[in-house]
């Protein structure tokens, strides 16, 4: 997630990770930082061996059981890059296409299926899908101070399938990286793209913190993945919502001219990532967004 941010930048190299790990020791015991710290250091390799260097510098663990319920993890990462180098989304304008990279999938640098959930909402989407007995099962699970109302409020279990796959896993699934693919998309056409977005806090209404006098126009939306279609269901959350809150069907954005775009386009499909044209950019007397999802336009 944090190296996504960094990408969106133009930085995709020499990034330094700085781990802090804040537990309730009667909780959570050192099986479990092992676990998290022998999990890191795999994805670093990982990072690694896709040609992207990437080094830990440490970190810390605490034992903080007077301020964490159960256990936080804080990840930082850290680069630098010449001033020359760096993406400016101030440089996004009207005429600009914008190119959508698909959150959901299987990308040839993957070893299964993504549901595209991405780590924003995922409060809501457990809250939301799984039902009441997880709450006496996982007591630890949720601030007791939470409205009854709403603690996982939904009609499923753990192991309740979606399209072959278990809901526990699907809410789980890992952010996906696009540092592989952006990384060569750097290499040929970096000079051409005009911004990029991480559409993580604020959903696809993120852009609006990145523009002004700008219409941005979404109007080749992704088929909504599964997850999110029953996120939806189960919440009765309207669709102008789900679009503040999730990604729904795509997390990065590259903002470019459109004689780059097929090229781009295909660079995603050469790693098995679904991408598209998902909208263009206009002037306007204010900034504004509009979204083409399932019930019809959706104005922000």
């Amino acid at each position: 997630m944090n190296i996504d941010d960094l990408l969106c930048i133009g930085a995709i190299d020499n990034f330094i990770l700085s781990s802090t790990i804040g537990r309730n020791k009667h909780l959570i015991n050192g099986d479990v930082i092992s676990t998290i710290i022998n999990a890191t250091n795999k994805l670093i390799k990982q990072y690694q061996d896709w040609g992207i260097n990437i080094i830990s510098s440490g970190g810390e663990t605490a034992d903080v059981g007077d301020i964490v319920r159960t256990i936080i993890l804080d990840n930082t990462v850290v680069t630098r890059i010449k001033k020359d180098d760096v993406i400016d989304n101030a440089n996004i304008s009207s005429g600009d296409i914008i190119v959508g990279l698909s959150s959901s999938g299987q990308t040839n640098y993957e070893t299964e299926y993504n549901s595209g959930i991405g780590s924003n909402g995922l409060t809501s989407a457990r809250h939301d899908v799984f039902h009441k007995k997880l709450a006496r099962q996982f007591p630890d699970s949720f601030d007791p101070n939470t409205n009854e109302e709403f603690i996982y409020s939904g009609k499923n279990s753990l192991f309740d399938k979606l399209n072959n796959e278990t809901l526990a896993k699907l809410v789980l699934s890992p952010t996906r990286t696009y540092a592989p693919v952006i990384q060569k998309i750097f290499s040929n056409y970096k000079k051409e793209i005009s911004g990029m977005i991480h559409c993580t806090g604020g959903g696809q209404t993120k852009i609006l913190h990145f523009v002004d006098d700008l219409h941005i126009c979404k109007n080749n939306m992704f088929e909504v993945p599964p997850l999110f279609k029953l996120i939806q269901e189960q919440s009765n959350t309207s669709w102008k919502e789900m679009y503040q809150v999730f990604n729904m069907g795509h997390r990065m954005e590259l903002y470019l001219k459109r004689d780059v775009a097929s090229d781009v386009i295909k660079i995603a499909k050469s790693f098995d990532l679904n991408a598209q044209v998902i909208g263009f950019v206009e002037n306007s007397p204010r900034k504004k967004l509009t979204i083409h999802s399932p019930e019809g336009k959706l104005i922000y």
